[in-house]
């Protein structure tokens, strides 16, 4: 026989009996579709914690820090190590490294005019800046000879407020043009504030906290990275000096950074892995240089166990929904060879082979899994978008509680059920398989039959 012929003997076969194949191809849908949604909860799961992890900093950085816990001196303080410039250049020698830089941190009063900000200020290579992904929205990032240039963080200009009344910026528009308006600095978090004098304030007989003028040369893109959109940045060298004048100014009075943590090489570096895959490898290799190090990938792999437990145990109940409905596949088939008995055996008499008669019944299987299968995987879609809408809502009201909190549902973008195009396909494959398993007894049963005694059937 033809292979169209046998499909086309298989579809109509299918139809002789519409509610049975009907309800068939339901139980498959109803697998399909159990199996989908479960695993597409854990990879939900897993996507919310990613999106987590992004808004913590970047997953392919890696710090690299003054202290090392090892099994030596595990009772006692950690060991303390020198980050100079022969640590960046043997780090740098790693294969798989964008990038390093030292950082020096520190806070600062940003003064412009009658209005003030507190930030965060963060000093590193300008020459490694475009190596560590820091998108521009307005302007441009540092460049060698920035002395006294600075980029600011995306939420920097929000930050300014007036001193005398404490308000902020008024229908989100921000009080000062960090790009066009005299921007100052001071290490005195004091300065400028009500309290400043007198009772409770700095001591008068200090000296006048000196004003350091800064020259914002770009702005960056909201990225939802903290150490990013909250920060700004500067050249490491001219930071160090500029701590080191305010620290002989004001003797470390008001001022949030301690400079005797810059005088043995640098607080910490950080490194950018080229390709994410690589952060674990690179950094066990830096970790027994002997240096101490730290990045989202400890974080990200306990998330990921998590995550796929998670999803292996959701995904085995949705698997035991498809493999019953793998019983009415075999039930169906063993039915049909029942009443096809007498036609089984006309078909042996006038010479078809035996594989065309298995082919013939495994068609009808595998045709019984495809449709539950596609069915079943269009099914999940829209049970996806179901709890997507209507889970986020809830979730995000407040009352979804920890639950909410766990799942990463705090973002507006994040999604509880995932079903990436992968997992849609390898479900129909899937349930083919299934089919086709669940078809090969039948299939064998029918051409184990006798040509004669079939025949004889009624």
């Amino acid at each position: 026989m033809r292979s169209f012929d046998i499909f086309l003997m298989g579809l109509k076969n299918l139809f002789r009996r519409k509610t049975r194949t009907i309800l068939t191809v339901l139980g498959v849908v109803i697998g399909t579709a159990a199996i989908v949604v479960m695993v597409s909860l854990g990879i939900g799961m897993n996507e919310s914690f990613e999106a987590q992890l992004k808004q913590m900093g970047n997953l392919n950085i890696i710090n690299v820090t003054k202290y090392r816990n090892t099994p030596d001196n595990s009772s006692g303080p950690p060991k303390e190590i020198v980050l100079d410039d022969a640590a960046i250049a043997k780090i740098s020698k790693i294969e798989g490294i964008r990038g390093v830089t030292p950082v020096i941190e520190g806070s600062m009063k940003l003064i412009s005019g009658k209005y003030m900000a507190y930030v965060q200020v963060m000093g590193i290579d300008v020459k490694s800046m475009p190596d560590f992904d820091y998108p521009v929205a307005q302007g441009r990032l540092l460049q060698e000879g920035d002395t006294d240039k600075i980029v600011v963080g995306a939420y920097i200009p929000q930050y300014f407020y007036n001193p005398k009344n404490y308000y902020g910026s008024i229908d989100g528009k921000p009080l000062v043009d960090v790009m066009t308006d005299k921007i100052e600095a001071t290490f005195d978090m004091s300065y400028g504030e009500k309290h400043q004098q007198g009772t409770g304030g700095s001591d008068t007989s200090a000296k006048a906290p000196k004003l350091y003028k800064l020259k914002p040369v770009g702005i960056l893109e909201i990225t939802n990275d903290w150490q990013k959109d909250g920060y700004i940045f500067m050249d490491y060298l001219n930071l160090q000096k500029l701590m080191k004048d305010a620290s002989k100014g004001q003797g470390g009075q008001n001022m949030m950074f301690d400079i005797s943590s810059t005088s043995k090489g640098y607080e910490r570096l950080m490194v950018m892995v080229d390709k994410i895959k690589d952060v674990d490898r690179i950094q066990a290799e830096i970790d027994d240089m002997g240096y101490g190090t730290n990045s989202l990938a400890d974080i990200r792999k306990s998330m990921q166990k998590q995550s796929q437990t998670v999803q292996l145990v959701l995904g085995a109940i949705g698997a035991i929904s498809l493999i019953i409905s793998a019983l009415g596949i075999t039930n169906t088939m063993i039915m049909s060879i029942y009443e096809r008995t007498r036609e089984i055996g006309v078909m042996k008499v006038l010479g078809c082979k035996m594989k065309n008669i298995r082919q013939l019944f495994l068609l009808e299987a595998g045709i019984i899994g495809l449709l539950g299968g596609c069915i079943g995987v269009i099914l999940s879609y829209l049970t996806s978008y179901a709890i997507n809408t209507i889970g986020r809502s809830y979730l995000n009201s407040g009352r979804g509680g920890m639950f909410g909190i766990g799942m990463g549902m705090g973002d507006a973008e994040s999604r509880i059920s995932s079903i990436p195009p992968w997992l849609a396909l390898l479900s129909i494959a899937f349930a083919i398989l299934i089919g086709l398993i669940s078809g090969f007894s039948p299939a064998r049963r029918a051409m184990k039959l006798s040509a004669l005694e079939a025949i004889k059937t009624e």
